[in-house]
């Protein structure tokens, strides 16, 4: 009887069997533009846990973002006018007395922030630590009798169903992360659903409750949404990236998420497994290199301007990759260099940070984006590389995407966006 080889034995000589092939690129910078497994290196190699750091102070309140910029350059957008007055017409001409049924059901908006290296993302997901999981069971105390009662006759856990404006990959941070559930009781207060959330919840916060129209939707009703992107430089010489790769991202594969995530594994078989590169020479010769003035002018031509999900989103269907609802409209696009607060030690980490403002962003769109900048900058692409990445004929033209890490959903807006908002002007 011949032996069953493990399976992680024959994963491994399968990944070192396996070709990775590159986009080829035929502008001018191809020689000197990064592959996707010195990408992987390069993003990786940052000291991502002083971001982790000052995100997690953030949730819990002991910073904020006026401590990165200085001053308060944006106003909070709950959208709380807007949707309150949504469908107040038709509220008007039901007697409260008589509102039963759609009418007599009460819709609460919950602001919340998390720390995204504390959960598996936002998604429910069986055996995970997730915040929907975790927002769904504390507001399962709210649930009506009915709803109740069908749960336990298909032997439901007792939990409410929670929108949200946009689910969060794992690792991501959120400041002002908004989500809605309903009910049909008459008796539960703002309040108590605050108390609720915020007294089972770990590294979560909930920033405001508010009753509003039975026709808000957090994704729907929005008009866009901000994210930011703290971007660490390395304190050693950005040329020497390589040897520290693979410690940076067992480190931080550890500290976000354990063993045996499929992200960082990627990220680790980019830097042990033999790429096959046809400029495998001038590899060493590659700028690592690269001015936040750079990165702030290849983002700002992407302002104003349709950008395609087809090249800079991930892990979506063929059928979205076609058509109107495939493309989001870019309101603000800037990079500025900033330092992040100083350490219990009194050292400040010089960072980039990216805001990146649209009406709506696809998987893994924001850290495509950042990591493809960054790219672009240290080989010297022309100011409108990422414009003209948008006619490549695969995704391999793009970075694969930046660290969870380094990303922030600042918040979410109901009205139209003001330029006065924004935190890099």
């Amino acid at each position: 009887m011949v032996g069953l080889m493990p399976s992680n034995l024959m994963e491994s000589q399968a990944l070192q069997k396996k070709d990775y092939t590159h986009y080829n690129h035929t502008d001018a910078c191809s020689l000197s533009r990064w592959t996707t497994k010195e990408c992987y290196q390069f993003m990786y190699a940052r000291p991502w846990q002083q971001v982790n750091d000052f995100y997690l102070d953030m949730v819990k309140g002991r910073s904020s973002l006026l401590d990165l910029f200085g001053k308060e350059t944006y106003a909070i957008h709950d959208g709380a006018e807007i949707v309150e007055d949504c469908g107040k017409s038709q509220l008007a001409s039901v007697p409260a007395a008589d509102r039963t049924g759609r009418w007599a059901r009460a819709t609460f908006k919950i602001v919340l922030s998390y720390h995204g290296g504390s959960f598996n993302g936002w998604q429910t997901q069986p055996g995970l630590n997730t915040v929907q999981g975790l927002v769904e069971k504390s507001l399962g105390k709210f649930v009506d009798e009915k709803k109740t009662q069908q749960l336990k006759e298909k032997n439901l856990p007792i939990e409410a169903c929670a929108l949200v404006a946009g689910r969060t990959d794992k690792g991501v941070t959120a400041f002002k992360q908004v989500c809605s559930f309903y009910t049909w009781r008459k008796d539960v207060k703002p309040q108590d659903i605050e108390d609720a959330i915020n007294g089972a919840a770990g590294k979560i916060r909930v920033v405001s409750v508010s009753k509003v129209s039975r026709e808000f939707h957090p994704n729907f009703s929005a008009k866009w949404r901000r994210y930011l992107y703290i971007f660490p430089f390395n304190d050693e010489t950005e040329g020497d990236h390589t040897s520290l790769c693979k410690k940076n991202i067992v480190d931080n594969a550890v500290f976000r998420h354990g063993h045996g995530d499929q992200c960082i594994d990627e990220a680790i078989r980019g830097c042990a497994v033999d790429v096959v590169d046809n400029d495998e020479a001038e590899t060493e010769n590659k700028p690592t290199r690269f001015d936040v003035s750079s990165v702030n002018h290849l983002l700002h031509q992407l302002e104003g301007k349709l950008l395609s999900y087809r090249m800079f989103a991930r892990d979506t269907k063929a059928s979205r990759n076609i058509g109107p609802p495939t493309e989001c409209f870019v309101f603000h696009a800037r990079a500025a260099e900033v330092l992040l607060p100083c350490a219990q030690d009194g050292t400040c980490t010089k960072t980039m940070c990216i805001e990146l403002v649209s009406n709506r962003f696809l998987r893994k769109m924001v850290r495509v984006l950042v990591a493809t900048a960054v790219r672009e900058a240290a080989a010297g692409a022309g100011e409108d590389a990422l414009l003209k990445l948008m006619d490549a004929t695969c995704r391999r033209a793009t970075a694969p995407p930046a660290p969870p890490d380094g990303l922030c959903l600042v918040d979410v807006g109901y009205t139209e966006f003001d330029k006065k908002s924004c935190l890099i002007p």
